[in-house]
């Protein structure tokens, strides 16, 4: 709008350190870095973030850290080392936030661990990521996504009866778990003002936020001794009678999903079926095969535009399963920009994720893909921390950067 002053994005001001690799902890401070945190990821210097390095490349740039590493600032520190830890401490003095998913007897060696650090900065806010807690017996196993899944029981309702428990196709425990971090500092943030804030300790195992979103499953098993199973795309426990996917005539798959009992009717009404025989929600569940049955076949004989402008029009709801060439065509994503484009040093124009979620008074911005390592030593450990020209030269000789 001509004339109106830009406001700050919603974290801006908002100081962040990152000792973290790979997904579930970068995913974290990328979120809070989205909307504007100044976020500080500190790396090995001479392997760097093990992220670098994920996944498929082009002319030698990997794709994966050009998103995951957006929106940071990239500093080198040897923690092995006295002087390492002592740098460390430095930003940790600097920061508002610490986020780490280094294994627990690592960040006791390094001086890293919550007691320590809340020493150092007693209004400090930590999130600590690991496989099985940090007040555990087993606190200091290595911990990865993919069992957090399976601990999680997402992954034994998802798959067909027949067939054996199935992953999603994206690393789903790291990011769910990144999302609840990022809302967990954001909340403990809320009553740094108070004052009586003596920071906040955040201690996040890989399964638990999966294990939290399947709402259900323990109050199911506890009340009722039934252990739910794997049911397709039909799902273990389904909110209404019509839950599947369904192939075209022209081999387009098509999810088709009902919530409410409105939602089966309109689909009874789709495919014939006489009215009276819908009205009540046992009705609905009782007949719930001969619709899935009816439906398949009425998909199977028509092709996916068809199918789906006939079932718009009855608010049947309904999509075509998206691959990632439908989402970047689709007019709905580019309605909502949520497709962004950036220059790369490497790869010149690049297109990514906008920021999720949208703030309407204090949006956050993507201003730059993943940095290159110890891009910002200069700028993180000189112009914030205050550290000299020589300083800088000095823990450049000695390897500590």
């Amino acid at each position: 709008m001509a004339g109106s002053v830009q406001k700050r994005p919603a974290l801006d001001g908002i100081k962040v350190v990152e000792f973290a690799h790979v997904i579930a902890g970068p995913l974290a401070g990328t979120l809070m870095a989205d909307l504007g945190a100044d976020v500080v990821h500190v790396e090995d210097p001479g392997a760097g973030d093990p992220g670098r390095t994920m996944g498929p490349s082009k002319n030698g740039a990997h794709l994966w850290w050009k998103v995951s590493g957006r929106n940071k600032r990239s500093v080198t520190i040897d923690l092995r080392n006295a002087e390492g830890q002592e740098l460390a401490h430095d930003l940790v003095r600097w920061a508002d936030v610490v986020i780490t998913n280094v294994r627990v007897n690592t960040l006791d060696r390094w001086g890293l661990d919550w007691e320590t650090l809340h020493r150092v900065n007693p209004r400090l806010v930590m999130l600590q990521i690991t496989g099985n807690g940090a007040n555990t017996s087993a606190r200091n196993d290595p911990g990865f996504g993919k069992v957090g899944e399976a601990r999680s029981g997402v992954v034994n309702v998802t798959g067909f009866p027949d067939g054996p428990p199935v992953h999603t196709g994206f690393s789903h425990a790291d990011s769910v778990t990144a999302l609840m971090g990022a809302y967990a500092i954001s909340a403990a943030l809320v009553r740094r003002g108070d004052p009586d804030f003596e920071g906040e300790w955040i201690d996040l195992a890989l399964f638990e936020s999966l294990f939290r979103l399947v709402e259900w499953q323990i109050i199911f098993y506890d009340q009722l001794g039934v252990v739910p199973q794997r049911a397709g795309n039909q799902l273990a426990v389904a909110p209404g009678a019509v839950i599947n996917t369904y192939l075209s005539a022209d081999e387009v798959w098509i999810t088709v999903t009902s919530g409410t009992p409105r939602s089966v009717s309109n689909i009874a009404e789709l495919l014939g079926e006489p009215a009276d025989e819908y009205r009540t929600v046992s009705d609905q569940l009782a007949r719930k095969e001969r619709l899935d049955n009816l439906l398949h076949d009425w998909i199977a004989e028509r092709p996916a535009e068809e199918c789906l402008e006939q079932m718009a029009k009855l608010e049947v709801v309904a999509s075509r399963i998206f691959t990632a060439q439908d989402i970047v065509n689709d007019p709905i994503y580019a309605e909502r920009e949520d497709i962004v484009e950036i220059e790369d040093a490497d790869l010149g124009t690049v297109r990514m994720q906008a920021v999720v979620p949208k703030m309407g008074s204090r949006p956050g911005s993507v201003w730059r893909t993943g940095p290159s390592l110890g891009q910002d030593n200069d700028l993180v450990l000189g112009e914030w921390l205050g550290k000299s020209d020589d300083e800088l030269a000095a823990l450049r000789s000695s390897g500590t950067i």
